[in-house]
């Protein structure tokens, strides 16, 4: 499940939101920060990466939803 945060905000994301990291263009959540830069896992799960906290920003209402769709879609497949 993804926390999620209003597209119109201007702060940078915090732990368990929805974020871009603009210098790759991914969205992804953030799981925190080590060493100066920001632990991002992608919105479908799989191995973290590393931004630099300049680049990470608040995904548009666009990217977000998205983000949101991709999620859900997976989630559907899943066999009971």
């Amino acid at each position: 499940m993804l926390v999620g945060m209003a597209s119109n905000q201007q702060t940078r994301p915090v732990i368990g939101e929805l974020a871009k990291d603009s210098d790759t263009g991914r969205i992804g959540v953030v799981m925190g920060e080590i060493g100066g830069r920001v632990q991002m896992r992608p919105v479908r799960g799989g191995k973290e990466w590393d931004a630099m906290p300049g680049s990470v920003v608040a995904p548009s209402a666009r990217e977000e939803l998205s983000a949101r769709l991709a999620v859900r879609n997976n989630d559907s497949q899943v066999p009971l």
